[in-house]
């Protein structure tokens, strides 16, 4: 009976590795979705005339925003998960 116990309790502790995984993951897509954004912003700069200089800035903005969105998010779902199964 006690190796059952253990046993579940190990099943819980993977689980909630991968989660933490999956979380992070999560992150460095917002991150590189948010350097894409950055990029094309500068592209805009350096290549288009000034006539499209309101959309970069607009591009570099929402990559920023990003950023921060997701940063925000990861540490939100962190403690929420860390919560649930530290207990």
């Amino acid at each position: 009976m006690k190796k059952r116990g253990r046993l579940a309790k190990e099943r819980t502790l993977l689980a909630n590795e991968r989660t933490l995984l999956a979380n992070e993951r999560t992150l460095l897509a917002y991150f590189r979705t948010s350097l894409a954004f950055f990029a094309l912003g500068v592209i805009i700069m350096k290549f288009l005339s000034s006539e499209y200089f309101a959309y970069a800035i607009l591009s570099i903005f929402f990559g920023f925003v990003l950023i921060l969105y997701g940063s925000r998010k990861f540490v939100r779902i962190k403690e929420k998960i860390n919560d649930r199964y530290i207990r």
